[in-house]
């Protein structure tokens, strides 16, 4: 029980870190959950190493669930939410994230972590040299349609990797030349439905696999969600609020070195 007790402390500090960042950036903390939570559940032992990656995805989405609701609350006071092209983009989200569960589940675990590591090595790259011409060249939204299949894109690769989507979203938005801060609002509002919708595919996949008594539903480890939420849901505001003060040349700077550092984290696992 001890062991257990301290499994849930280092994750309430892993939240306070993951609620400002996914507040700032608009990411959800995927990107920062998914590797540490896996090293902290490798070390408790809670698991098969086998198991671990696709856990921790799950139970980093179901975290996002909580700490994406607190900062798109504090994002929508800011009026840093596009709602006239938001609706489209969850729409699609929500599409892509309720199938990625199944399509985890049924993947190797060196596969899921070969296709996270891909998948941030490109974003990162995207974020340190894709946006130096941004301010000069002006894309327009696609139409509503074409948005949300998109996003469905967007929503699927978010919700296998665990990630509230602001990584993929933010850099999709911001290259249709949408406002940075209005880019990472929509994604955190994004992020509840990414989190949700993929969330219901892991516990439903994960459920004949793990046991509630054992302190799973589905692939989502409860103990472990439980230490982050209880302190992301209150530090993702003054995240949000750090966004309207800071400028968006940090921003981004911050965002493309978080990227970098999360990528070499899982390459050299």
């Amino acid at each position: 029980m001890s062991e257990l007790i301290v499994l849930v402390l280092y994750c309430a500090l892993l939240g306070s870190g993951v609620g400002f960042l996914a507040g700032l950036l608009g990411i959800g903390g995927g990107l920062v959950i998914v590797p540490i939570l896996s090293i902290i559940l490798l070390h408790f032992n809670v698991l098969p190493a086998e198991q671990v990656v696709v856990v921790a995805i799950a139970t980093s989405l179901a975290s996002i669930l909580f700490t994406s609701t607190s900062s798109a609350i504090a994002h929508h006071k800011n009026g840093n939410v596009p709602w006239e092209i938001a609706p489209w983009v969850m729409v699609g989200v929500a599409l892509g994230a309720l199938i990625s569960g199944f399509i985890a589940a049924l993947l190797p675990e060196n596969v899921v972590r070969l296709v996270f590591a891909i998948c941030v090595v490109l974003i990162a790259l995207k974020m340190i040299f894709g946006g130096r011409g941004d301010t000069s060249t002006a894309r327009q939204l696609p139409n509503k349609g074409l948005l949300t299949f998109f996003t469905t894109i967007t929503g699927g690769l978010s919700a296998m990797i665990g990630i509230g989507g602001g990584a993929v979203l933010v850099p999709l938005l911001t290259f249709f030349s949408v406002d940075m801060k209005k880019a990472i609002g929509c994604a955190s509002a994004c992020g509840i439905v990414i989190a949700l919708f993929g969330s219901v595919g892991y516990i439903s996949a994960g459920s004949q696999y793990f046991a509630l008594q054992d302190g799973f539903a589905g692939f989502v480890y409860l103990p472990a969600l439980l230490g982050i939420v209880c302190t992301s849901w209150f530090t993702a505001p003054w995240g949000a609020l750090a966004t309207q003060t800071w400028p968006v040349s940090l921003i981004k700077k911050i965002f493309a070195t978080l990227l970098i550092i999360m990528t070499v984290n899982m390459l050299t696992r």
